[in-house]
């Protein structure tokens, strides 16, 4: 209401549970307002709701083919503000999940904050072997209050789809979903470790980067002890050159890293922003915060490099099918207008030596071709390709001449190597072979199972009615205009045959005619307040 979402409030049968008053004023003070943007007036709402929603809003931020543009604008800008919790409540929660105080867990520990989130916060501590350490602590109930707006928030999407056809577009459940999942992951500091671990053993044999090491004795689902790594922020460039290491170097090997997570282990870290990049004296690279992963499957590996093959060989129709392989679309695709799209996409990239090709940019273009024919990107897959145009940016930022899709080619080459080795294609017949043997197992089983179900008229087909309580409320709504103005009428008539009983009847028909105007009054506000006449 107060950001101008009144008529949405009315959709979606809400506004009968707000206050009388602002049930009576609100469109005024609409009409009022400021005019300001859609995506604007989103993130203000989004501010105005705390920190959960604030969260919401920035991963709804990295769905370009769910959010159109201009909201996503918007949404970019939202910054947690979160001051950090009382000391005191730190040590408790710390004492809590580890079953001692810090002064026995730890040689050291600093009870003010190093940082400050809005699912929790980070302290220095030594260990007793002598580790300088970083201890984070989740916020006190922050489960139990993301739970809580998680709820609300599903419950407003259902609403919104059931009510507003036109938001079906934006996968309102889905995007819930899809933060529902991503914020419980980051709640859960022992999967976070977990994760931190895996990347320390997938590249425990590559001097070029550096993972904190985990504590588990200290680690819990509320509070992750990690090694703490002095070094430079990655945007400090001045403190990089100063300290003598090769920017230029540091721009190779975390493209080459973020490349291997990517095309050759399938797991990589999806928050590579500045923030989270760390670089040691020795040029080596430490990356923070592992809450936030993907995994990419090997067939979608396959796809991406089948989608630069097909833009290298000018493959419009390839194109197309990758499209709709790749995407889940939610509504009837326009096939000449999708080809035309395509093609435009196509001639944008072909020819583009690799020296000048922007790969965050073209994956970027291929998203919103899906976005404009609503058609939905896995989640994972767009998680890489946000990761793929933040880290492009965080190169170009240490090295003028860096280019992603150099680093990227040597990668595709050996993908392709691998795809058409004699191992890969034996493997893949056997794993084609044992579907068919266990497809041609299951269809004569379901077939039977349908036919049986027919023949005790047990068969039943779901059908789903959309809209049709938006429908039935207008129903009701007229329905009870027509009610109050039969009854006005005949308040009327009855006060007049009354008034012709003569002068002593006069007394009794005017309370009938103050009733019957203050109905009319209420019938004609009624009207007017819902726009329709």
């Amino acid at each position: 209401m107060q950001h101008g979402f009144g008529d949405l409030v009315d959709r979606m049968g809400l506004r009968k549970y707000l206050q009388w008053g602002r049930r009576l004023f609100s469109r005024k003070r609409r009409v009022r307002r400021e005019p300001i943007g859609r995506g604007e007036r989103i993130r203000l709402s989004l501010e105005s709701l705390g920190a959960t929603f604030i969260k919401f809003g920035q991963v709804a931020s990295t769905r370009p083919d769910l959010v159109p543009p201009d909201v996503i604008v918007e949404l970019e800008k939202l910054q947690e503000s979160v001051p950090p919790f009382p000391s005191d409540k730190a040590i408790a929660l710390l004492t809590q999940e580890l079953g001692a105080p810090p002064t026995e867990l730890f040689a050291e520990f600093d009870v003010e904050p190093l940082a400050a989130g809005s699912l929790g916060q980070v302290h220095r501590a030594k260990h007793h072997d002598g580790t300088h350490l970083a201890v984070k602590i989740r916020r006190p109930n922050v489960v139990r209050d993301v739970e809580r707006d998680l709820s609300l928030m599903m419950e407003m999407a259902i609403l919104v789809e059931r009510h507003i056809p036109e938001a079906e577009v934006f996968d309102p459940v889905g995007l819930v979903a899809h933060f529902s999942r991503t914020i419980r992951r980051e709640m859960n500091f022992f999967r976070e470790g977990r994760s931190t671990d895996e990347f320390a053993r997938l590249f425990r044999n590559d001097a070029t980067l550096t993972v904190p090491k985990i504590f588990w004795d200290l680690t819990t689902e509320g509070v992750l002890t990690m090694e703490f790594i002095e070094a430079i922020r990655v945007s400090d460039i001045d403190a990089l050159k100063e300290a003598g290491i090769s920017t230029e170097q540091v721009a190779a090997n975390g493209a080459r890293i973020f490349m291997k997570q990517a095309f050759e282990l399938g797991l990589f870290h999806g928050d590579p922003h500045p923030g989270n990049i760390r670089i040691l004296n020795d040029g080596s690279i430490c990356l923070l915060d592992y809450g936030m992963v993907g995994t990419i499957e090997e067939e979608q590996r396959d796809q991406l490099i089948d989608l630069f093959a097909a833009v290298a060989r000018k493959d419009v129709k390839r194109v197309v099918q990758l499209i709709q392989v790749i995407g889940q679309p939610f509504r009837e695709i326009d096939a000449p207008l999708l080809r035309a799209d395509v093609r435009d996409f196509v001639e944008n990239y072909y020819g583009v030596s690799f020296e000048r090709l922007s790969v965050g940019s073209m994956l970027s273009d291929f998203v919103s071709i899906l976005s404009q024919h609503s058609i939905r990107c896995p989640g994972d897959l767009l998680l890489l390709i946000r990761a793929l145009v933040t880290l492009e940016g965080v190169g170009a930022g240490l090295d003028p001449e860096f280019n992603m899709a150099k680093h990227l080619a040597p990668f595709i080459e050996q993908m392709v190597r691998n795809r058409y080795s004699p191992k890969r294609v034996a493997d893949r017949l056997v794993e084609e072979s044992k579907l068919f043997m266990q497809l041609a197992h299951d269809v004569p089983l379901n077939v039977g199972r349908t036919l049986e179900k027919l023949s005790r008229d047990e068969l039943k087909i779901q059908l789903e009615h959309r809209n049709v309580d938006h429908l039935v409320t207008e129903l009701d709504r007229s329905s009870n205009r027509v009610v109050i103005s039969l009854v006005m009428s005949s308040l009327i008539i009855a006060s007049a045959l009354i008034m012709r009983q003569g002068e002593h009847w006069i007394w009794f028909s005017l309370p009938i005619y103050v009733v019957s105007s203050l109905l009319g009054i209420w019938l004609i506000y009624g009207v007017f307040r819902s726009g329709r006449l």
